[in-house]
């Protein structure tokens, strides 16, 4: 997309307390148009406080008991069992027992891949020693999710893969500094199956991208062609209103403004990106009472408040020193490979290795 010619837009203030409190809100208790996703609580858990941490009110907003009680309630998810240890998305899935780390989970309440990941990384957001980490099993989770072509399932031995859980597999991998537990050339060559004619791949492409910028060094990268085609075929998905679109002539979805914009960081190309218009389109979708929706006028959701903040985190807009608005729509630096807040994937890194790993 060109540079924006609506340089004469005036950005009111990011209203940061109204998505504080929205997410905090969710935190407590889901409004009746999300409680569909209650089953997958540890995902919306990680988008409410990942929104608190990239917003910088975590600590601010949140008293210290409030944040033991939330490490505690992700910790009591942990299971162990048969193929490794992992967390489960939700206490939904058991039957009380599940406060007891002891018991081996069975046949239908198996952990569950994305949701590990997600548990991880509201674990650093909220400082925790990650003491109680069963790393072997967690390695061992992961083996037990990759399929004879490269993929890996949501939970051991289902039918149930897609990019989502293989870039999962290879951030968890990053996370522990240890790789033993996939095969990650047979993994990249399942990524490369999926890439499509115009560049792209079959799910978000951040994920396949952030998956083989991942892979440890020596790892099989895109060559040069591959590299521009898919450049190409992310510039061309940001619209004319600003946000970014999943799909060629797809409406554009705040969404993907963290999706297609991350994975241009990724690829070295972020200066495409008209982070003005960008800004103006999240600007369109805040809800008055906090939280951002998919697109103008749609309801607030933590999901897309989340990639919306993120979003922002790699392309602030570019206004005058003087404006009123311009330090409501700074952030601090977000990784775009884990996709978390810089500082916090720096206590990852110091605190969930595997010990001697570093």
């Amino acid at each position: 997309m060109a540079e924006s010619d609506s340089m004469d837009f005036q950005l009111e203030p990011l209203r940061r307390p109204g998505h504080a409190g929205h997410v905090k809100r969710c935190l407590v208790g889901l409004p009746s148009s999300q409680t569909d996703n209650d089953g997958a609580r540890l995902a919306l858990a990680f988008y409410c406080i990942g929104s608190l941490d990239l917003l910088g009110v975590i600590n601010e907003k949140v008293p210290p008991d409030e944040r033991d009680s939330w490490r505690s309630w992700i910790w009591e998810q942990q299971t162990r069992g048969r193929y490794g240890t992992g967390f489960r998305p939700s206490p939904f899935m058991t039957s009380g027992a599940i406060l007891d780390q002891t018991q081996e989970y069975g046949q239908y309440d198996t952990p569950h891949l994305i949701m590990t990941y997600t548990a991880l990384l509201s674990l650093a957001i909220l400082r925790d020693d990650f003491s109680a980490l069963d790393r072997q099993g967690l390695v061992k989770f992961l083996k037990a999710c990759q399929t004879e072509d490269g993929s890996f399932t949501t939970v051991p031995k289902s039918g149930d893969t897609d990019l989502r859980t293989l870039y999962c597999a290879f951030a968890i991998s990053s996370m522990l500094n240890d790789w033993s537990g996939i095969d990650v050339e047979r993994a990249l060559s399942f990524v490369a199956s999926c890439r499509t004619y115009e560049g792209g791949y079959g799910g978000p492409t951040y994920i396949a991208l952030a998956a083989i910028y991942l892979a440890p060094a020596g790892s099989k990268r895109l060559t040069p062609a591959e590299r521009q085609k898919s450049v190409q075929w992310l510039v061309n998905n940001q619209a004319s209103s600003g946000g970014f679109r999943g799909r060629t002539n797809k409406e554009a979805d705040a969404c993907y403004c963290f999706w297609c914009g991350a994975a241009l960081k990724i690829l070295g190309a972020e200066g495409l990106v008209d982070s003005l218009a960008l800004a103006k389109f999240i600007s369109e979708c805040q809800f008055r009472y906090g939280g951002i929706g998919k697109a103008p006028g749609e309801n607030p959701d933590p999901y897309h408040t989340y990639l919306s903040l993120a979003a922002l985190s790699i392309y602030p807009p570019p206004l005058d020193q003087n404006s009123t608005a311009k330090t409501s729509w700074e952030f601090e630096k977000l990784d775009p490979l884990l996709n978390a807040r810089e500082g916090t994937v720096k206590w990852l890194r110091e605190h969930i290795a595997k010990p001697g790993s570093r």
